[in-house]
């Protein structure tokens, strides 16, 4: 395996207008994704996400956005250390392309920058399967949260 890429592919019942907003505003990733963010669709805007569990009940973790081409595109980049930044590229890098199909719309997810964090063997094959099963979990929260929010 070579821990690259990670691709999800989701239809939803809804606007590629709608399903932006769904992946781009605090309001509506605080409903799939994570606990918590105060990060605004604005490029260059930085901020955190937060994920709360039992034995770490205030994991926040940066992020950055770099893209934001409603409804078409939004990008940003995430899950960075004092080693790593958006700045630099060494960072995972996130990107949500919207097609629209039919009423609804195609989401492509995907995330890159796991080699170039330049992790030894174990620890890239550690943060690809984490977030691959990460990802498992919430693009399908987004496509059932998103059939739920009312059409503008």
């Amino acid at each position: 395996m070579e821990f690259e890429k990670l691709e999800r592919e989701i239809h939803i019942d809804a606007s590629p207008e709608l399903v932006f907003e769904v992946v781009s505003r605090p309001e509506h990733l605080r409903q799939w994704w994570p606990d918590d963010t105060d990060i605004e669709p604005v490029v260059g805007a930085s901020g955190h996400v937060v994920f709360r569990s039992a034995d770490n009940p205030d994991h926040s973790v940066p992020i950055t956005v770099i893209e934001v081409d409603p409804p078409r595109r939004f990008s940003f980049r995430w899950d960075y250390d004092e080693d790593a930044s958006p700045e630099k590229g060494n960072s995972m890098l996130v990107v949500f392309e919207l097609t629209p199909v039919g009423a609804g719309t195609l989401v492509r997810m995907t995330e890159t920058g796991f080699r170039e964090r330049g992790w030894e063997a174990a620890v890239l094959e550690d943060a690809y399967r984490d977030h691959s099963s990460g990802w498992d979990y919430f693009v399908p929260r987004l496509g059932e949260y998103a059939e739920r929010v009312p059409s503008r």
